[in-house]
């Protein structure tokens, strides 16, 4: 049975003056931080921009919305650089601040569903949870996994596209590094490909339309997931959709603001950017009034 959580709740652990006081001056503050598809173990993984995303917001909960680790790919080329490790112990110092984390699996970190129940310290390790915003609204947090077809009902289609995947995120790694030498920023082209791709392009709007009828399913106004790799916010489907993209391609991740905005984030060459389109500041009440 799948482990559900309703983090309405005021039992968090008090926070440490001391640890609060170290945070950077420019650091905003924030309700809920979410971030997803992070893929640490692999050489895509963006892992400086994110050690500074972290550094520069302090949220009272963080959820860590799966495939923050890539066991599939530890599984075949063992990776992980000092950043890697940075960026855990950037969580981990999150966590000894008295920050709440939850660990949502996923599916490339499919290992961590063998501990969905449990409770580290201040880290919950969950399967979905239920996200109560400043107005009540409840929102699904799930990664989106178990509502892709591909993966679902053909792991091996699933693995083989991978591979095809790794490729071009290879060619994100070459070609940032030649636009870095002429000053360019940073540019995705695995994501410009797989845009432009029909297929890819439908399956992407299946998969929020699916997403967003399972939130629907648990009584939730709204829905946050990864998988991916396309950051997005809207109403489309009479539910607010909120994807929080990843940080291989996009850079980006949600935040929660304590008057209950909701708004992705693209961290780009460490400048945030808000992501286009009037949706991803405006509060969820005025968006569907």
């Amino acid at each position: 049975m799948a482990f559900l959580r309703d983090d309405n709740r005021g039992d968090r652990p008090a926070q440490s003056p001391d640890r609060d006081a170290a945070l950077p001056s420019d650091v905003v503050k924030v309700r809920s931080l979410f971030i997803s598809d992070v893929h640490l173990g692999t050489r895509g993984c963006q892992a400086e921009r994110l050690i500074d995303f972290l550094h520069h917001h302090d949220a009272d909960t963080v959820f860590l919305v799966g495939d923050i680790v890539d066991g599939w790919y530890l599984r075949s080329s063992w990776y992980w650089p000092g950043t890697h490790n940075a960026v855990v112990q950037a969580l981990v110092d999150i966590a000894r601040r008295g920050k709440r984390i939850v660990y949502v699996a996923g599916n490339h970190d499919e290992f961590v569903r063998d501990y969905v129940g449990s409770t580290f310290g201040s880290v919950e390790v969950v399967e979905h949870a239920i996200h109560r915003g400043v107005d009540g609204r409840a929102y699904l947090v799930v990664h989106g996994d178990h509502f892709d077809l591909v993966v679902r009902h053909a792991r091996w289609l699933a693995l083989l596209g991978d591979v095809g995947y790794r490729t071009a995120l290879a060619s994100n790694v070459w070609l940032n590094w030649i636009r870095s030498r002429f000053g360019l920023a940073y540019w995705s082209f695995s994501s410009w490909a797989k845009l432009r791709v029909k297929n890819a392009v439908n399956h992407i709007g299946r998969f929020e339309e699916v997403l967003s009828s399972e939130a629907r399913r648990h009584a939730a106004q709204g829905v946050i997931c990864g998988h991916i790799h396309h950051a997005a916010m809207h109403d489309e489907f009479g539910i607010r959709y909120i994807n929080t993209g990843d940080w291989v391609e996009s850079c980006t991740g949600v935040v929660e603001h304590h008057d209950g905005r909701f708004e992705i984030i693209r961290w780009v060459e460490a400048r945030p950017q808000q992501m286009p389109g009037p949706s991803s500041v405006v509060p969820f009440a005025r968006a569907v009034a």
